[in-house]
């Protein structure tokens, strides 16, 4: 039972920084907009929390700072996909080649010549395990109360998504702009406005996701830190059936597949490294694989926005 409730406790961890990011996402395509810019924007999320941090001191200060710049990409990203009825899939892309490779270079240097430092291998302040008291040692049930604020919050967020995507007025309108814009529109739903604000806000909670892996998960920056995450979350909002819901085990199961491989690296098994580092992407193949076999069988449950990835102007009304 132990052993089971030491999985469980770091699999919820490993999965914190999934989940946020899952959760923007969805909202993101939800409203038609598909942004595969993820990793990118994780990434200088990731860095910019603990840049801001290492700086200040202040964990508040890295996470809002991740937002705000999770949330500035992804503006300029609903911007071309928006405005500019670009491609979508190639501003998502560009969005992650900038991402990464900005985040790369200003970690290896940042700030002014005279006032410069290296960021590679720092460590640098997190947010602590809070233990919830009479709980922590109840087993099984501990996992869940050995947490870091930012997972806490999660168990808030999530309900709260999924009550406002299918119960709230506001959620239909948003539905309905990723599956029909065009009857949208018509209904007197400002489908540009939404497409904006919920790709920002998508943006935003990626952002934070970015900032859970160096303010909690692992505190401190490294060359890579996402290590592929942001596709990871790709074929979790597959997974989920673009429902917040679903998202939950989604990033539970790959976030313990994640950590259980680093765990067993560490413990010394026979099994080739590089086989448990292929292991989470090797799922994120099959997974990818069965939603696509469900859609086919009419599995609607797992079907996407019908609009998603389509450009819309005031004229197509």
């Amino acid at each position: 039972m132990q052993l089971i409730t030491t999985l469980l406790l770091v699999t919820i961890r490993a999965g914190t920084s999934l989940l946020y990011a899952t959760l923007g996402e969805i909202y993101t395509e939800r409203s038609g907009i598909l942004n595969l810019g993820v990793e990118g924007m994780m990434m200088m999320g990731a860095l910019t929390a603990f840049a801001v941090v290492y700086k200040t001191g202040n964990l508040l200060f890295g996470v809002l700072a991740a937002m705000l710049v999770g949330g500035c990409m992804a503006l300029l990203h609903a911007f071309l996909s928006v405005s500019m009825r670009a491609n979508q899939v190639v501003s998502g892309l560009s969005l992650t080649l900038f991402g990464t490779g900005f985040a790369s270079y200003l970690g290896q240097r940042l700030g002014p010549a005279k006032n410069s430092f290296n960021l590679t291998g720092l460590t640098g302040e997190r947010f602590p395990i809070i233990n919830i008291p009479f709980l922590e040692d109840i087993p099984v049930l501990s996992a869940f109360l050995q947490q870091d604020i930012l997972t806490y919050l999660l168990y808030i967020i999530v309900p709260l998504a999924w009550f406002y995507l299918y119960r709230t007025r506001d959620g239909l309108s948003l539905r309905s702009v990723g599956e029909n814009p065009r009857t949208a529109a018509t209904v007197g739903i400002n489908v540009m406005k939404t497409r904006y604000a919920y790709t920002v806000l998508g943006g935003m909670l990626v952002g934070l996701g970015g900032a859970h892996l160096t303010l909690a998960y692992t505190p401190g920056w490294s060359e890579n830190i996402t290590g592929g995450r942001g596709w990871i979350v790709i074929a979790l909002v597959i997974f989920s059936g673009w429902n917040p819901a679903r998202a939950v085990f989604g990033a539970i199961l790959f976030g313990g597949i994640n950590a259980v491989q680093y765990r067993m690296q560490a413990a010394g098994t026979v099994i080739p490294a590089s086989f448990l580092n292929m292991a989470p992407y090797l799922l994120t193949v099959i997974v990818l694989a069965a939603m696509t076999i469900l859609s086919r069988k009419k599995k609607t449950s797992f079907s996407s926005p019908s609009a998603l990835g389509t450009s819309f102007s005031i004229e197509d009304k």
